[in-house]
């Protein structure tokens, strides 16, 4: 059994040679928030990929939907999908496109307009209430979205409903599609505006495993929703990448996608390439 750090590195290295291979934009978002995605789905998400559509499974929403490879790849790992399945993502007639589909086994929500994941995730979040039902409601944002009005709305709205099975995290790389978020629309301090909205609020690395796990695994506090704002280095862990924001759109050429998995320390045999 591969531990947290493993599994993060397979994930953020299928991530690599879905985005070469499909010719596509957005690595580097997906990049940023490969750890966070890991953890939940290496050791935090109750899922069942034999039931995909399991009563009691925990709900997922990636928010930030272009960064779906890391989702993909993720979903692969835990046996929602094969590797012959991530070979299609990006062409014509797949269901793995840019930005995911709830026709996909194992996604709960068409995602890719921002502001609209967290919005889903209270509904869904309410509804098992509502039913009775134990399962937790999880959902990754960018921060660029939470310029949204809809996000703030979410946040009210759970806070005053209550959704102590509601956790979000902010994939806080202080970079967007147009620039430095910071410039674009200052959020400031986002955890302070959090906690003033009734949130729990935790601020940590979104790189450091071990403190992603401690964050998920702090216990609930009654009547109110878990916020992570996760801060994060978009395009982590390839150094051309790392904090440049035109990576935002960039696509990999063969030399630069030899270099990010060079970098990786992953072999093109090694992750299925």
């Amino acid at each position: 059994m591969i531990d947290s750090i493993q599994f993060a590195s397979q994930i953020r290295a299928k991530a690599v040679v879905m985005s070469h291979t499909a010719g596509a934009a957005h690595l580097a978002s997906a990049l940023s928030c490969t750890d966070i995605v890991s953890v939940l789905f290496h050791s935090v998400l109750k899922l069942d990929p034999l039931s995909p559509k399991w009563e009691d499974r925990d709900r997922f929403i990636l928010s930030k939907g272009h960064a779906a490879t890391v989702l993909y790849a993720a979903l692969a790992y835990k046996g929602f999908l094969t590797d012959s399945d991530l070979e299609t993502y990006g062409r014509q007639g797949s269901l793995l496109e840019e930005h995911p589909s709830s026709k996909l086994p194992g996604v709960e929500a068409a995602t890719g307009s921002l502001g609209h994941g967290l919005p889903c995730g209270c509904g869904m979040a309410l509804a098992g209430r509502i039913k009775g039902q134990q399962y937790r409601t999880f959902v990754v944002m960018s921060y660029g979205e939470c310029n949204e009005g809809s996000v703030w709305e979410a946040v009210m709205s759970a806070a005053q409903l209550g959704l102590d099975n509601l956790t979000a995290v902010v994939d806080y790389n202080k970079l967007q599609s147009d620039g430095d978020s910071r410039q674009i629309m200052d959020l400031a301090d986002l955890a302070g505006k959090f906690k003033s909205f009734g949130w729990d609020v935790h601020e940590i690395d979104g790189h450091d495993i071990a403190q992603i796990v401690k964050a998920f695994e702090a216990p609930k506090v009654s009547g109110r929703p878990k916020i992570l704002v996760a801060h994060t280095i978009k395009g982590k862990g390839i150094s051309f990448m790392e904090n440049n924001n035109e990576w935002h759109h960039n696509r990999l050429t063969k030399a630069n996608y030899e270099l990010a998995l060079a970098e990786l320390g992953t072999s093109l045999e090694g992750v299925g390439a």
